[in-house]
């Protein structure tokens, strides 16, 4: 259909003036439906149950500050000093139960008040909130990967950050959490919080016991794997999976173990996975002569695209070639190499949960100067994911089955891309008749989406 010039151009030749009067105006409308959310997980009540060893006399409760800093994350604001571009918004005023949105000063000072205890029982929390919706799901297997990632900061002032290994801030002191994210929901089921200058298997063993203790006493009944990177592989860690009942897999460092490297370079006979991979099962016939349990071990090789030219540089660790790249795996798994090898290579969906806490969920952001309070504000980040999450498997179909590399079963979209769509959507908010009415712009696809998402949230439905 064509339309005439006159319906479609118009001219505006006067810049508006500004004025700002409070008219009830928002600018997060769509955060209505995380009210709807937090009232069907009980999250206020989850909070207050966090602190309620701590005395709390402020007329803002120390849980309310935990639920402000999650609603901060999800909104897609990261300094504290943020809080102060939102501190009228009237949904998230009635989002957080508050008359009056406490000010950057305010909130810093309460922030002194949280304890090591309130990291423990919000930990409890998250990884509470994750198992629910495990068991919800009906899943049988759950995939547990672990791997640590570095939080850095310019500052020397930082109570608890070291410097350690930090490849794109060298210099800099930083934290060093290691992460247990649940592959089959993307979600974090847990986080070790940790100085920057410790190894990644630095109290691992503990925490992965710890998790797996958990998962059990949630109610799991099903299989549990695990999945590892070389900074793990050690007789006891090993050991204390195997014992507890769990599946796992880990990658060995060559750089450790001299007469592999010989052993794999030896080797002429390969079985063939397909047109690129190949692999020799060693089962339990060789291990390091310091281990008194032997595990299966494989060794894979993979073609290389292009083969190298001219000579090459001999390693004196990891096997060299013109062909091909190899890898070797520790499992207590006994199923074909193929299986062992893509549940191995699914390790890599953890750094997109990585990516996504960092870019859109603030999670590589060190708030403040104390160690607690960072400690509150990353799993402040983590809640925020994982509601991010659990939103939208609450309002998506499963969309895959239980695949070897265990990727999510559910295709989820960035919080980012979120927030745009739905979250920041300008509306006013009424009282007609002493009824709370939000009224936005007449858009049929934000009015379908979040009717249809406040339907599926409703507690009575």
């Amino acid at each position: 259909m064509n339309l005439a010039k006159t319906f479609v151009r118009s001219v505006f030749k006067n810049i508006p003036r500004l004025r700002f009067e409070d008219q009830h105006l928002s600018s997060f409308s769509g955060a209505v439906i995380y009210e709807r959310l937090f009232k069907m997980l009980g999250l206020r009540s989850s909070l207050a149950n966090c602190v309620r060893h701590l005395p709390d006399s402020s007329a803002y409760g120390i849980s309310r500050i935990i639920l402000l800093l999650i609603v901060h994350v999800l909104l897609g604001w990261r300094r504290l000093r943020d809080v102060e571009y939102y501190s009228d918004d009237p949904m998230i005023k009635r989002l957080l139960g508050l008359k009056k949105i406490p000010g950057f000063s305010t909130l810093s000072r309460r922030l002194r008040d949280f304890d090591l205890t309130t990291v423990d029982n919000v930990r409890g929390l998250c990884r509470a909130m994750v198992m629910n919706r495990v068991l919800a799901s009906g899943i049988k297997r759950l995939t547990i990967d672990f791997d640590g990632t570095v939080e850095s900061t310019k500052s020397r002032q930082t109570i608890g950050t070291a410097l350690g290994y930090n490849k794109k801030s060298k210099g800099s002191r930083s934290y060093y959490p290691l992460m247990a994210t649940v592959a089959q929901t993307s979600q974090v089921f847990d986080v070790l919080h940790r100085a920057g200058n410790v190894h990644d298997s630095n109290g691992a063993a503990e925490f992965i016991e710890h998790c797996f203790a958990e998962v059990r006493r949630s109610g799991f009944n099903g299989t549990i794997e695990a999945r590892l990177d070389s900074a793990h592989y050690s007789v006891g860690t090993c050991e204390r999976l195997d014992a507890s009942g769990a599946e796992f897999s880990i990658s060995v460092p060559f750089h450790r173990l001299a007469d592999l490297k010989s052993k794999v370079e030896s080797t002429k006979r390969w079985s063939s996975i397909d047109d690129t991979w190949s692999y020799r099962d060693l089962g339990c016939s060789w291990w390091p002569a310091s281990w008194s349990t032997a595990f299966r071990c494989i060794v894979f090789r993979q073609l290389r695209p292009e083969p190298l030219k001219g000579e090459i540089q001999h390693d004196l660790f990891e096997p060299t070639d013109w062909q091909y790249d190899y890898k070797v795996v520790v499992t207590n798994k006994t199923t074909s190499a193929k299986n062992v090898l893509e549940f191995h290579n699914g390790r890599g969906s953890q750094e997109a949960i990585f990516a996504e806490l960092k870019s859109n969920n603030a999670f590589g952001v060190i708030a403040t100067r104390g160690l607690v309070a960072n400690q509150i504000y990353r799993l402040s980040a983590i809640i925020a994911h994982n509601l991010n999450r659990e939103l939208q498997m609450r309002n998506l179909p499963q969309e895959r089955s239980m695949l070897p590399k265990r990727p999510a079963l559910w295709i989820f979209e960035n919080l980012r891309t979120f927030r745009h769509r739905l979250i920041q959507r300008a509306g006013r908010l009424t009282h007609p008749k002493g009824v709370a009415t939000l009224t936005m712009s007449a858009n049929k696809k934000v009015a379908n989406e979040l009717t249809s998402m406040m339907e599926i949230l409703d507690p009575a439905a």
